[in-house]
Formats: C-alpha cells, structure tokens, sequence
C-alpha cells in the first residue's frame, strides 16, 4: 500500500514540476479563458500553499479510509472455510460481502495485492495507476501482425487490477449495463435464469442512482444499493458541445440505464461524494467488523485442490510471504480472479484443454474449453481534435498547483479531477441502421474531455512505439478532445493458454482482434460516424480541428478511404479492458461450456466460477456493472442451494 501511495505521490510530483516550468503560448480566446470560463486570471501563487496544506488533510482522511479496511488474516496451514472466494476484486468482494451476510458461514477472500487508498480513488487518476507496478498485473498480448501494430513489440499492454477492489480500482469508472436483448441472447444460447426479466433485479439491487431525474424510475434503478451511480460533478463546456452535436445529428439524451440504449449523454459513473467507489468500498468497508468475513491479502491462489477420484473441489493451495498454505472449502471454492486469472487458475488445475495440459506436464482432470471464447471491448484510439479556447483536460494545467483544480479537489471534491479518467459522454449508434432508436448499438462513442495526442501519460499507458509518440507529441502545447469508437458486439474471438506449469508465468494471450472483417467494417463506419460528430455546428463553435497525421505504416493507403482506416484501426487498436468469456456460460451438453448456468464449473463439484469469463457474448456495455450483476445473482443462487436464502442478515 505504502509503495503503491508513494509511486502515485511521485508521478503526481514530476507532474506538477514539468507544468510549472511549462508556459501557455495560446492567446486565449474572448468567450473561454479555462476550464472555469473564467474571464480573470486564475493562476494565483497562494493556491500553491493551499493544495500542499489540503494534500496533508487528505493523506489523515486516508488513514480514516485504510481503518475501514477488514484487517488482514494468515490462514492457518489446513484451516477449513465454508466457502473460499479467490480475488477480491469486483466479483469477489460482492461474492464475499452476500455470503458473509450468513452468520454461520464462515468465508475467505484471498487477494494477490494489498489495500486500495484514497489517491486511488482520485476520478482523474486511471493513468497513474494503470502505469504504477505496485497494483496492476500489467499483462501483454502475445505479438501480432494483425493489431496493435504502433505499440511496442507489436504487443497491446491489457492492465488489470492487483489490489483490494481489483480492476474497480483501476478502470474508468463509466456506469453501463447493455441492453435487455443482450441478456435475452444469454437465455437463447440455453442459459436458463439470464434473460433481462431475470437479471434486472440484480441491477437494481446493487445500485444507488444519485442522479435525481433518474431516482423516481423504480423499473429500472434501485435506490438502495451498496454502488452510487451518478453523473460527474464537473464538465468541460466540450462535453455540453458534445450532446449538442448528438442533438444536431437527430439523436436523443438517453437514460441508456433505461429503457433505451441508443442516444446520447453523460456519463453514468460510480463515484460518490467526487471520488471513485469501488467494490472495496461498496461492500467490503460496511462490513470491515464482520468477523465471519476473513480476508488474505498479498496471497496468490497457485492451484484448486480437486479430488481426481471423486471430482469434488477440497480447496485451494494458496502462497503468502513465502509459505504455501493449503485451505479447504467445506462448501464451496468461487473463483473470481477474472477473465485471464480464472482460466489460468482451471488449466493449472487440471481443467482445460487435455493436449495441451498434458503438453505442460498436468495432470488432466477435465477436458474442458477453458481459454478459448476470449472477447474484449476494441477502440479506435487515433481521433482527438485541436481546440481554439484552453477549456480541455490537459494533465499539465490541471496538477499546475498555481491553478484552483487541485485545491478546488482537495478542499470541496469539486472541478475536473472528479472527472473519470477525462471520459466525459458517450453516444451509442447503430451504424447498420442508423435511423434506429431502438435496439442495442453497435458502436459507442466515448467522448474524452482532452487530447490524446500531447498527452503525456497516454502514450506510455497505451505502450505506442516512438514513431508515433514522436507524431503525437507535437500536440504537447495544444488544447483538444478525443473520440474512441469502440466496437460493442466483436465476432472475433481470442484465446487464453498457459505458457507453463507456475502461476507467476503470465499467460498467452491472444486477442485476435479484427479477424472477423465485419469487425473491421463496422469500426470504420464508427470513425467515419465520429468524424461528422466533430463537424457540428456545436464542436466547431470551439474551432474543431481533426489532427489527420498520417499513421505509420499507413502511407501506402490514400486518406480516408476504407484500406487506410482498415490500417490505422490495427495500428492503433485500443483495449477497453473489457476480458471476457473465457469460463463460458452453457448449458450441460454444449461443447463450448466450461460452467453451466448456475455458474457451476461442468462435471465438477464444489467449484463456481463468478467474474467476466462467464460471459457467453460480450454485452454492450463497460462490463464493470454486469460483473457486478454476475456475482449479486451468484449469491442468490449459491444462498438458495444451501438454504440459506432467508437467513441473510437484513
């Protein structure tokens, strides 16, 4: 935790002293002279003091926040659970908190990292962490010829979070659930209990919307639940452009929470009182006192302990300062360690494909297609505008201590460091049939409050290679917006496959984005869609500007037309870390299953599955909320088994 806080105080630290020797050399335009719209001089010497004297403030309020964390356990060697949970993350500390909610179950949460602190919970900091060593596993993509060509080594960087509230603690907080067909798909491909009649109650159950139109529509939102969901406090007046320009192009503001998915708005985010909440504090601070609750942390779960004769799940063997420690489950083992830890986890288990376990020396148990069925969330990260006016998220104005944002953060939990990560809005569109307003989208434009190109921290999260740096890096010194099509139903699928027999080797992982080419189609028909986004009336009353640099490796291919765009996608292709279905949902009897729809790892007893990698198709959506959804009805289910379902604490 200490070196986590300490590498985010330093980052913040060489932030700050390279704005400060930074000069603007924008002439500011009449109507916007900052981010506040101020027509005065906001830079101001005393606001130095003040952001040092309110950051002292905020590390005493961390410590109220770390005193709320459950304390930490060594299991004794053998010690027996009812139930033991692998990784705390947003699965797994939901899992956690429902089933401990039964007074005589006896739980264990087992976490590879350590305890989430309040300068993770910063809405602007997705970068720092994601960059930081201490709380991300910081996985690759085997090289490809294919995709992520402007990254280094060809090789796209997928973080994922290492920490108390795992990757809620790292993502950008952005609040979607997907569209009612997306779950109805669930239940035609025989996943009996998932369609969006099902499932909607789950949603509701774990939220708490705090966005006030939104409170008085109890079809669709809960006012009770341990997430808050609301809008950002701040906006850039780009993003109020932005859903004037969705209206210019005949699109509705949507509650795409709601009834309806396609349109425009702000975004939904899980933030409370202007900082990020997590599933750590979501479920787990409430319950810190807890003590059928257990949880070890800086733990890595190297195998399940299964029965090979009876198939029955005994435990897990975990490692913590050294020592291997085996725990049993009188119950139950969840794993919740996501799409790329729970499918490792099977393999090393014994659990997976039988060639190639059998290749690496495992002792097969099942013969199962763990791994394979790998989707994600792809965008298009090469669209970003120049503005004429300072009013966009430039990491150099906003940590400039002589400015009011920083102060204004740590004084009130106002301005734009309560923005998520700088995403602001999205639109979602059906490219196929654009006049629809109905349905689910097939692309969504996430609106960043900022420039991609001149970003310092951007290029190094994205791992681009120096050639494009070298581009982008031009843009230092403007003011800008970006726009990321991101593909919302991929037909590509990827795969998950061990490199050997040792939890510390890191899988292969091969995303095989864009190799269905109706991906690419419909990717392309996203950009050109974002284009038009930005030749509005209401994005070009701040002089819109694409930044059209010819993309490396694309030099070969006219601009603008389909062969060149085909080039830059794979070029720049971004990850929206959205892993999932690597532990596919089915029915017993499909080939492509790996858990039924009781979340139940097939032919095995005793083991469930409960993360991303269940997901048989990728809904439309950022999958932190059906996750969520995932484990809330996961612990229904496993409660109503064991006939615990009316015992729960209220």
């Amino acid at each position: 935790m200490l070196g986590s806080m300490s590498s985010l105080l330093h980052l913040i630290g060489i932030a700050t002293v390279f704005v400060t020797i930074q000069s603007d050399k924008h002439s500011l335009p009449k109507r916007y002279y900052n981010l506040y719209g101020d027509d005065v001089n906001i830079s101001n010497l005393t606001n130095i003091f003040r952001t040092s004297s309110e950051i002292l403030n905020f590390l005493k309020q961390d410590q109220y926040y770390l005193n709320q964390e459950i304390p930490d356990t060594t299991p004794e060697f053998g010690a027996v659970y009812d139930f033991v949970i692998v990784g705390a993350g947003t699965a797994g500390a939901t899992v956690a908190a429902r089933l401990s909610e039964i007074p005589q179950v006896k739980v264990l949460l087992i976490e590879a990292g350590y305890n989430e602190n309040l300068f993770m919970d910063i809405p602007l900091f997705p970068h720092f962490l994601q960059i930081s060593n201490d709380i991300n596993w910081k996985y690759r993509t085997k090289p490809s010829n294919r995709y992520c060509l402007g990254m280094d080594d060809n090789s796209c960087n997928w973080p994922k979070g290492r920490v108390m509230g795992g990757s809620s603690v790292l993502n950008y907080m952005i609040a979607t659930r997907g569209g009612a067909e997306d779950y109805d798909r669930w239940a035609e491909m025989g996943n009996e209990g998932w369609a969006y009649k099902d499932i909607l109650k789950y949603f509701k159950k774990l939220e708490t919307i705090d966005i006030p139109e939104l409170r008085s529509d109890t079809i669709y939102h809960g006012t009770k639940g341990p997430l808050h969901i609301t809008y950002p406090l701040f906006h850039t007046p780009l993003a109020e452009a932005f859903l004037k320009a969705g209206k210019e192009l005949k699109y509705s503001l949507v509650d795409y929470n709601g009834k309806d998915m396609i349109g425009f708005s702000y975004l939904q985010s899980t933030i409370i009182n202007g900082t990020r909440m997590s599933s750590n504090r979501a479920y787990l601070y409430p319950i810190h006192d807890r003590n059928n609750l257990h949880v070890t942390r800086k733990s890595i779960v190297r195998k399940v302990l299964i029965d090979r004769r009876t198939k029955r799940t005994i435990g897990v063997e975990l490692i913590k300062y050294g020592r291997i420690i085996p725990v049993r489950a009188s119950k139950e083992v969840i794993l919740c360690a996501g799409s790329i830890g729970s499918p490792q986890l099977l393999m090393l288990s014994g659990i997976g494909p039988a060639k190639h376990l059998s290749e690496l020396g495992i002792d097969v148990i099942r013969n199962a297609p763990v791994g394979e069925n790998l989707m994600d969330h792809v965008a298009f990260g090469g669209l970003t505008w120049t503005v004429d006016a300072p009013v966009g998220i430039k990491i150099q104005t906003v940590l400039n201590p002589t400015y009011p944002y920083m102060v204004d953060f740590f004084t009130r939990r106002s301005g734009p460091l309560t923005i998520p990560g700088a995403s602001e809005a999205l639109g979602f569109i059906n490219t196929k049939h654009p006049e629809k307003r109905s349905g689910l989208p097939d692309i969504e434009l996430l609106f960043i409050g900022g420039g991609f190109k001149g970003d310092i921290l951007l290029p190094i999260l994205m791992g681009l290679n120096n050639r494009i740096r070298q581009i982008w890096n031009k843009y230092i010194d403007k003011y800008g917006w970006s726009m990321m099509p991101m593909l919302l139903k991929p037909k590509s699928r990827g795969r998950i496959r061990l490199l050997a027999n040792d939890i510390n080797v890191k899988p292969e992982i091969v995303p095989n984005y864009f190799d269905d080419l109706e991906d690419v189609e419909t990717m392309i028909a996203g950009i050109k869609v974002a284009i038009k986004v930005g030749q509005t009336k209401a994005m070009q009353a701040f002089g819109s500007q694409l930044t059209n640099d010819t993309i490396p490796g694309c030099e070969n291919y006219n601009y603008d037309s389909y062969a060149y765009w085909e080039c830059a996608i794979r070029t720049i292709s971004c990850t929206i870390y959205h892993y999932s279905g690597t532990c596919k949902m089915g029915p017993r009897g499909d080939p492509t299953a790996v858990v039924d729809p009781k979340l139940k790892v097939i032919d095995i007893q005793g083991l469930r599955v409960a993360d991303a990698s269940i997901m048989p198709e990728i809904p439309s959506a950022h999958i932190n909320i059906p996750v969520y959804m995932i484990a809330e009805k996961l612990a229904d289910m496993i409660k109503e088994e064991w006939g615990y379902l009316e015992e729960s604490l209220a």
